[in-house]
């Protein structure tokens, strides 16, 4: 069972890309959400960027300073995302959010950076701590020999974690997080990367089979699974059937277009289709099978100009919606808010399992403007509404004490 206090949001919704910025802005932030839910204390999922990992975890004064600060504001660092290396509210993000990838050795270096870091955050009475990050890269960059190289970062990494926990007797997991355009996007790829490719590479290297199952895993983003039309129950049975720990969940949801031949999909969705995120969009063909546009604004563009993306069946929009929401402004569009609610009910039925849990909303700031939040105060309560509406759905499923 999970507590209130245990319940985090992540972090990469504020801007904040400098140490300075995270200890002046971010931190006082995600306190006054923790006050807004009327808590003493609450898990934090923070982001930082390569920039403050590295100023951090080169300055051991810095991160004695950083993990009393974390206490003073009553927040628990459970998790980090390691996902977004660089700027990630920067304009015209979109697919530079993959940079650098995993086999590149700037990602490895951050990653275990951050491992480090969190070793060292982490509150007396948790001995283990998660860090999302890419799945592996984005796969129109993707060959044989990046593959190579991103496995042998990976069981690389998992040997570091493996000495940082003799170190420090802290556990730090890093987890995997399929994507929509990405080399891992679906459950069968994750699969196979984990009970067949890491292995491989591990006994090639004469690392430990043990050694990745007890330092690598799966970020299970709610959303991403959703615009892949997996269904969430299946999937992460498939993965715990396959022995793959579940490190962490992003409690995200995705935008859905049920009925996208009823109308111009542009009436719909076109307040959506910003300049800065990526927001694949996926439908099903007859066979039922996912395809998709790598964003919002290209499937847009080509419905505008022909038949374009297939509109017999509902569209999903990788673009995270708050997920108190059960639907939006437009009544054409709904959300994949039922997905969260399908993985609230796995974890009822397998109460071995306690991943940390994590919203994640990252897009509040470029939601259409009847959408969007006026000001900081409007924003902490948005972010305290998704929580405590998780934390009903939690308490309805006993799942927390």
């Amino acid at each position: 069972m999970w507590q209130q206090r245990d319940l985090a949001y992540c972090s990469n919704v504020h801007p904040a890309a400098t140490l300075a910025g995270v200890q002046r802005d971010t931190l006082a932030a995600v306190a006054a959400v923790r006050e807004c839910r009327g808590l003493a204390e609450m898990a934090a999922g923070l982001w930082l960027s390569a920039e403050a990992a590295a100023a951090l975890d080169r300055d051991a004064d810095a991160l004695e300073a950083f993990a009393a600060a974390l206490n003073g504001a009553g927040l628990r660092l459970v998790t980090l995302n390691g996902f977004p290396y660089g700027d990630f509210h920067g304009p015209a993000l979109k697919q530079r959010v993959y940079r650098p990838d995993w086999a590149q050795p700037a990602r490895a270096e951050y990653t275990l950076r951050l491992a480090r870091i969190l070793a060292a955050c982490l509150p007396a009475d948790v001995a283990s701590g998660s860090i999302s990050t890419l799945p592996l890269g984005f796969a129109r960059d993707w060959d044989a020999d990046r593959q190579l190289a991103a496995l042998v970062a990976l069981c690389g990494l998992a040997a570091d974690l493996a000495a940082l926990q003799q170190q420090t007797g802290r556990t730090i997991r890093v987890c995997l997080e399929m994507e929509p355009a990405c080399v891992l996007e679906r459950t069968d790829q994750a699969i196979d990367l984990f009970i067949r490719q890491l292995p491989a590479t591990a006994a090639a290297l004469g690392i430990p089979a043990g050694t990745l199952q007890a330092h690598l895993g799966i970020c299970f983003d709610v959303c991403h699974q959703a615009v892949m039309f997996e269904s969430p129950g299946e999937s992460l049975t498939r993965l715990v059937d396959a022995g793959i720990a579940i490190g962490k969940i992003q409690v995200s949801s995705a935008l859905e277009l049920r009925a996208p031949a009823a109308g111009d999909p542009a009436d719909a969705l076109g307040a959506f289709a910003e300049p800065r995120f990526l927001h694949q969009v996926l439908t099903l063909d007859r066979d039922g099978r996912a395809y998709g546009v790598l964003d919002l604004p290209e499937a847009l563009a080509m419905t505008a100009a022909g038949p374009g993306l297939g509109r017999a069946r509902p569209w999903r929009v990788h673009f995270h919606v708050p997920i108190q929401a059960a639907g939006l402004d437009h009544p054409a569009l709904t959300t994949t808010q039922p997905a969260i609610l399908e993985v609230l009910d796995f974890l009822a039925e397998h109460p071995a399992l306690h991943p940390d849990l994590e919203v994640e909303t990252y897009t509040w700031q470029v939601l259409p403007q009847s959408l969007r939040p006026d000001d900081a105060g409007a924003l902490q309560a948005g972010l305290a509404g998704e929580l405590d509406w998780l934390a009903q759905a939690m308490h309805e499923r006993g799942l927390l004490r």
